[in-house]
């Protein structure tokens, strides 16, 4: 508990002890005091623990905001206290006790979304205290803040990475579930790029940073967490008006209820009833609070987010969220996503020349791209990959030490989505897919194989080409099957590989549509295709990693990030961020907003249900302050306790 919630909670404890006690007193001596004492010693428990209601009332009413739950709590109870006065029964218990019962709902209320803040605060403790900055040989303790891009830092057993960088020297093993909510470490050599977030379990690494600390991946995802919640959904911004409608109403027909009928029998000349009617308008108010669900729609939403990000899903709005939950569209883009993204050259056909020498100009003409196909090339060159005369490989790589001599290649020019043009030992070489062949007028010639085919051309001539292979992910079959069973009807993939090695990979993970051979402009296109043919009211996700993917991540309905080893423009255009890059993730995402939309449907039926019954019985004078208290602070504690529930995750990942 806070500071302030123990300050309450006495508060509450003191005044109901009064409240109790003052109860059996009047009972004891009852007309032997005076009703002036008895009003008086009753303002202490009421004034103890709803002074700071009826403060905020008169603020509000002071800055033109009348209608909110203090307001209605002021007016229903002073107006309880008003009746016990003119009746002179001595008996304020029904008033203090409405205030009371109040403030044991806010203080709830206050304790629940502190508990919920505490488990995202806990799950993303990630932002470091401290880095180890190498200075004149030795380690000196900073902010994170001051350390600049290309500085070297330590990284101590146990303690957090401060900065993104890549392992100069070192190895040890990394602690990433506070990122990616996976408990198995990832081992990490020189040369290996960490994010800061994950905690060092083993070995010293010395790192060289890549990012100032206000870039890096640990501020990043602060960043969205903390801005989640400024992000409303529909169902949040329905409640947000229907609030300020229904406030309103409801004080203008307890008014009425208060006024009409005593006029009523006024002017037929019977008894009007006064106190009766002023007592049913004033239970009215009590019932009518709307705090279950001003308070439990965004707690729910909140709760939603904060179990989300416990997976390593980060989610960032609460629109977003309520968009997951009606995903019945999915496109994935293949490289990286539903592949593992690790390239190698598995062939050479075709070739004019020695296979060897194919392999090492083709390296040089990428040796300047960041492609993975462009790496692989470039690995399978320095690692002495050999190939037979029918272009298969020969046994393990020579590993012989080779490097690649940038002095040979000039006039590099990249062509989106088609490959490279460049000038290799004076050769003019173009290397990339079929297209870019047929614009210069090279015929190419097919692979029988499946896998992508990078096409070779030298001097206006073919070349032949090299056949790269993808690994499906692991999980990706079993990821496709979750979808379905959590709603998803239909699945497609869209990739700028050729046909064959997209058909293949999507017959083996069953995926419904396949769309290959697509310039980044093309994804785009055959997204807002698929957004014309979607069930309505339904959401299109598309799930991407790559550069390329931004412009698609944006135009579809939700933008799903493969964010570990995904591009910083990816988990900047994308909606919904997968932490570790594991489709199944998708699928616990989509239950997880699923979840709690039903918690929102739930807190919302049940909360208008109960009050519209107990009005209508406030109304016909059969139900009592007592009645009234169940109705506001019973319903909104019931319905908080329903919220927290989206907090918890742990069975949605065996469904």
């Amino acid at each position: 508990m806070t500071k302030k919630q123990k300050k309450m909670l006495a508060r509450i404890l003191s005044a109901a002890a009064l409240m109790i006690a003052l109860h059996f007193a009047v009972r004891a001596f009852g007309e032997r005091v005076g009703e002036p004492v008895w009003f008086l010693l009753y303002l202490i428990p009421y004034l103890t623990v709803g002074y700071d209601v009826l403060l905020k009332a008169g603020k509000g009413i002071k800055n033109r905001q009348v209608f909110d739950e203090n307001f209605l709590m002021g007016v229903a109870t002073l107006g309880a206290v008003a009746i016990a006065l003119i009746k002179r029964s001595g008996d304020y218990t029904e008033a203090v006790a409405v205030m009371l019962f109040y403030q044991v709902g806010e203080l709830f209320q206050s304790y629940a979304v502190g508990k919920s803040r505490r488990n995202i605060s806990a799950l993303m403790d990630i932002r470091p205290d401290y880095a180890n900055i190498e200075r004149d040989g030795e380690l000196e303790r900073v902010d994170p803040d001051e350390v600049e891009i290309g500085s070297v830092i330590a990284v101590k057993p146990g303690e957090k990475i401060p900065i993104d960088g890549v392992v100069l020297e070192g190895r040890s093993s990394l602690d990433t579930s506070a990122l990616t909510g996976e408990s198995v470490p990832r081992e990490v050599l020189p040369g290996d790029e960490v994010i800061s977030g994950c905690i060092n379990q083993s070995g010293l690494l010395r790192l060289r940073t890549t990012r100032e600390f206000g870039e890096s991946t640990v501020s990043r995802i602060l960043d969205m967490v903390e801005n989640a919640s400024s992000k409303k959904s529909r169902s949040e911004a329905f409640i947000s008006r229907f609030a300020r409608i229904y406030t309103p109403a409801v004080c203008l027909c307890a008014l009425a209820l208060a006024l009409l009928p005593p006029l009523f029998f006024l002017l037929r000349g019977q008894a009007p009833g006064w106190s009766d009617w002023v007592y049913r308008a004033l239970t009215f108010l009590v019932i009518s609070c709307p705090c279950a669900l001003v308070i439990s729609i965004p707690l729910s939403f909140f709760a939603g987010i904060g179990g989300a990000s416990r997976e390593g899903v980060l989610v960032k709005g609460s629109n977003y969220l309520e968009a997951l939950s009606k995903t019945r569209t999915v496109a994935f883009d293949k490289t990286g996503t539903m592949t593992l993204g690790v390239f190698e050259v598995s062939g050479i056909h075709h070739s004019s020349m020695d296979n060897d020498q194919l392999l090492e100009l083709t390296a040089h003409a990428e040796c300047f791209s960041t492609h993975p196909i462009a790496r692989s090339i470039r690995k399978a060159w320095l690692e002495g990959v050999r190939f037979l005369d029918d272009g298969e490989p020969a046994g393990e790589p020579e590993r012989p030490g080779r490097s690649l001599d940038e002095a040979r290649v000039s006039e590099v020019r990249e062509i989106g989505g088609n490959g490279i043009l460049a000038r290799v030992d004076g050769q003019e070489l173009a290397v990339g897919n079929a297209k870019l062949m047929e614009s210069l007028g090279v015929r190419p010639i097919d692979c029988r194989h499946a896998g992508t085919v990078v096409h070779v051309a030298v001097d206006g001539a073919y070349a032949g080409h090299l056949l790269i292979s993808d690994v499906v992910k692991p999980t990706a079959k079993e990821a496709l099957r979750a979808l379905r069973a959590a709603g998803v009807t239909k699945t497609v993939m869209l990739t700028g590989d050729g046909e064959k090695a997209a058909r293949a990979v999507g017959e083996e993970l069953g995926i419904d549509e396949v769309r290959a051979e697509l310039l980044p402009g093309d994804k785009v296109a055959a997204v807002e295709e698929l957004l014309d043919k979607k069930p309505e009211r339904s959401v299109l996700a598309f799930v991407g990693d790559g550069i390329n993917d931004a412009p698609v991540l944006t135009r579809a309905d939700l933008g799903i990030a493969m964010g570990a080893l995904g591009s910083d423009a990816a988990i900047e255009a994308a909606d919904v961020v997968l932490m570790d890059d594991d489709p199944k993730k998708i699928a616990l995402a989509v239950r997880i907003a699923q979840k709690c939309m039903r918690i929102v449907y739930e807190n919302i039926w049940f909360a208008i249900g109960v009050k519209l019954v107990c009005l209508a019985l406030g109304a016909a004078g059969l139900a009592n302050m007592w009645l009234a208290i169940f109705a506001d602070v019973g319903v909104m504690v019931l319905a908080v306790l329903n919220a927290i529930r989206a907090l918890f995750t742990k069975g949605l990942r065996r469904e």
